[in-house]
């Protein structure tokens, strides 16, 4: 799909027209293209729940994305599940670069994956387009690593990774752990250390109520609060000012300049105020909240017909509609139709 084919382009540098109606901007997409995971972690999965729902054909994930991208969407990450696992990435990558926004730009190309299968891929992925990753990775140590993906040999597979990826040139690299109290708190201090030695950008993220079994409880969020005052310990730190607003990292670094830290703070300090993403799942549903109890079936209204005019004005309708905010902690509080491998991250 050549960029002048694009649904919604023109000539003329528009407004933007993915806007919800409490005034934010949407820019960003985030597509899961497989909700397969070659990884079984304690805090996501129950590890006897595969896949569950169907992919779409790489050229169905591009007629959607397109129509977003249309309507003014900048940035798409791909997602999963596991996106390595997926065939046809590379030549999905390689389609979306040839793109442009509706400001002449080209899309900015994220991917987020677990990293097992990096080393063989961040070639051919820099190659195709993409512009950088994000690597998941819960531990600094092999021992905590293993016990938290549940594969042996997974720890050397994913730092493999990161250095292939830092070779290809798919920066700045980040590194997302997820923090939960009794698994992996006692690694803050060596992730300080691993940013400062890989020149990495390492993000810690609140643990979410987005698990396939029932294991959150707000005692095990290891809250902002807490971070930086365990980073501390190892170097004092200093705040960077936001690239954005809808940026979602509150950013640090050490006192000394070397080394950057994100902390992601959805339960203790969310920002849903600024949010600009929106979600496709694997099977082409729009989700405009991580939490959202309803799901807008897109790739359905495609099947059944619709033309570019319908389903876009389809998206519209349905980013208006998004929710203000989400409702993590406060009663009556209900956790999403689907777990996080299974929406996308």
């Amino acid at each position: 799909m050549a960029a002048t084919s694009l649904p919604g382009l023109t000539s003329a540098t528009p407004e933007p027209r993915l806007t919800d109606s409490h005034g934010r901007v949407i820019h960003d997409l985030r597509v899961s293209i497989t909700d397969r995971c070659n990884y079984k972690c304690v805090y996501c999965r129950t590890g006897e729940v595969g896949a569950q729902y169907p992919e779409l054909a790489i050229d169905e994930y591009l007629r959607l994305i397109g129509l977003f991208v249309g309507l003014g969407i900048t940035k798409v990450r791909l997602t999963g599940g596991e996106p390595l696992l997926r065939r046809g990435l590379v030549d999905l990558v390689k389609e979306l670069r040839a793109w442009r926004t509706l400001w002449g730009e080209p899309l900015d190309l994220a991917l987020t994956t677990n990293g097992h299968l990096l080393e063989g891929l961040a070639e051919p992925l820099k190659a195709a387009g993409l512009n950088r990753v994000t690597v998941s990775m819960d531990a600094v140590d092999a021992g905590t690593f293993e016990r938290i993906t549940r594969i042996p040999g997974s720890f050397a597979a994913v730092l493999k990774g990161v250095s292939a990826a830092k070779a290809a040139g798919l920066t700045p690299l980040k590194i997302n752990c997820v923090l939960l109290r009794g698994f992996n708190d006692d690694q803050i201090e060596g992730f300080a250390r691993f940013a400062r030695k890989e020149d990495v950008v390492v993000r810690f993220i609140e643990f979410m109520p987005l698990e396939e079994d029932r294991l959150w409880t707000p005692e095990i969020v290891v809250p902002l609060k807490e971070i930086v005052e365990r980073l501390g310990r190892v170097l004092p730190l200093v705040e960077i000012a936001p690239r954005e607003a809808s940026e979602t990292a509150r950013r640090y670094t050490f006192s000394d300049g070397v080394g950057e830290i994100g902390i992601i703070a959805p339960v203790t300090q969310a920002f849903c105020g600024a949010c600009s993403r929106v979600r496709m799942t694997s099977d082409g549903k729009i989700r405009t909240c991580l939490f959202s109890q309803v799901e807008h079936d897109l790739y359905g209204r495609l099947r059944a017909g619709e033309d570019d005019e319908e389903l876009r004005a389809y998206i519209l309708r349905t980013i208006e509609g998004k929710e203000a905010r989400h409702h993590i902690g406060e009663p009556g509080f209900l956790k999403p139709s689907r777990s996080m491998v299974h929406i996308g991250g």
